[in-house]
């Protein structure tokens, strides 16, 4: 008995050892080999058409992916390898997993649409991690992607997982580059040449700044008269730049503009209302109608004849 386990040992155990030994030494070096791989096809192709940032997170979503799939399809033949070493038929073995693969296809048939609508997900690059995105009536950073599932962090710190069959529209805030698009209201007495002229310069200097410049494409600039609002003028303010710096610099640029508008004593409008009593000024008296006697203002009723004023 022994001197069969030895010989087998001998034999068969040490080819299986050869086989799982080969099947990790390769999938180490095919995770090392596919991101290289990816990141250098990824950026000849995207090269003066995106920015780094974006290539850089396509190339690691993309390498996540292939190597997921090396892995599972290196399992697979080392397991039909190591099987067959065993003696064991695997012919009989592939025909029951196809039986059993159509039963399980047909009770888990969202679990296949999750898969297949990740697949594509992937290949058609809709998002990839690090982006933000709206899915599924969701926004958030995108912190993983896989070919079931999507994963977003909101902007509480809430972490939502949505099976990828769920998702039929997806918005990408920070896809090659973003946009800053703000309203600004004035009041109806100021020169709206003179507020889109500030606004202007406003934009430039925020160009120019040593740190904001960096993340803008093209200033802000005042685009448009946007809106006759209830207290004010609406004026539409445009400007493009890098993915993800929208909205620090939105903020800085509504900063920039009250500290302008200040300076410039432009107003920037409130609701209100301005109230008129009866049909003369504050300071003038109220005049009955009935009796045709003077009150004084803000009265109701007629101090001589109690009429309604």
């Amino acid at each position: 008995m022994w001197a069969n386990i030895s010989n087998w040992l001998l034999g068969s155990g040490i080819t299986i050892l050869i086989i799982l030994l080969l099947a990790y030494i390769t999938y180490q070096v095919i995770k090392v080999a596919i991101p290289r791989l990816v990141d250098r096809s990824v950026t000849v192709r995207g090269k003066k058409r995106r920015a780094k940032e974006e290539l850089a997170k396509r190339s690691q979503t993309l390498s996540r992916f292939l190597t997921g799939i090396a892995f599972i399809i290196l399992v697979f033949i080392a397991l039909l390898m190591v099987l067959s070493e065993l003696t064991i038929e695997i012919g009989p073995m592939l025909a029951s997993a196809g039986v059993l693969g159509i039963a399980v296809g047909f009770g888990a048939q969202s679990l296949i649409k999750d898969y297949l609508n990740g697949l594509f997900i992937i290949l058609e690059d809709q998002y990839n991690k690090g982006d933000v995105a709206k899915i599924a009536d969701i926004a958030g950073l995108v912190v993983d992607v896989n070919l079931r599932r999507t994963v977003l962090r909101d902007l509480d710190g809430i972490v939502h997982s949505i099976p990828n069959g769920q998702i039929t529209t997806t918005s990408n805030y920070t896809r090659d580059w973003a946009r800053v698009n703000l309203d600004i209201s004035v009041g109806y007495d100021e020169d709206l040449e003179r507020v889109m002229a500030v606004i202007n310069r406003v934009g430039k200097e925020l160009a120019e700044d040593e740190y904001f410049g960096r993340f803008i494409r093209t200033a802000p600039q005042a685009l448009r008269v946007n809106k006759f609002g209830d207290s004010g003028i609406d004026i539409k303010i445009l400007g493009e730049t890098k993915p993800m710096k929208q909205w620090e610099l939105t903020g800085e640029l509504r900063k920039r503009l009250k500290a302008a508008f200040d300076k410039e004593e432009i107003e920037i409008p409130w609701p209100h209302l301005k109230l008129f009593f009866g049909e003369s000024q504050l300071g003038k008296s109220l005049t009955c109608l009935a009796c045709s006697q003077p009150n004084l203002p803000g009265s109701k009723f007629c101090s001589s004849c109690g009429k309604n004023l």
